[in-house]
């Protein structure tokens, strides 16, 4: 860990997995724990809740580098899969 000489930590040294998601018109950068990808239907904080959105792009960043503040990114909640059948009423969380 390094200090600055104020006293704060300049840098933790780690990756991090961000994602671009797109809730209907709205794109916003999540923490991507969970290893979505591009394409990927995820579930995400969204509006004091919850929103399926698309996984736009993914980067690799460090916290210094992040596309949005890192001390308030959210992280996705889950990757959603496709239904099985057309006429299915859900849709079901992928398990890692």
């Amino acid at each position: 860990m390094i200090h600055s000489l104020s006293g704060g930590v300049l840098a933790d040294g780690g990756f991090y997995e961000f994602a671009k998601v797109r809730v209907g018109e709205t794109p916003r950068w999540y923490l991507n724990g969970c290893g979505a990808a591009a394409g990927d239907r995820v579930l995400v904080p969204f509006g004091g809740g919850s929103a399926e959105g698309v996984v736009e792009r993914t980067e690799s960043c460090t916290a210094q580098t992040a596309p949005c503040p890192f001390k308030r990114a959210a992280e996705i909640i889950a990757v959603l899969e496709k239904p099985l059948t057309s006429g299915a009423p859900h849709d079901t969380i992928k398990k890692s």
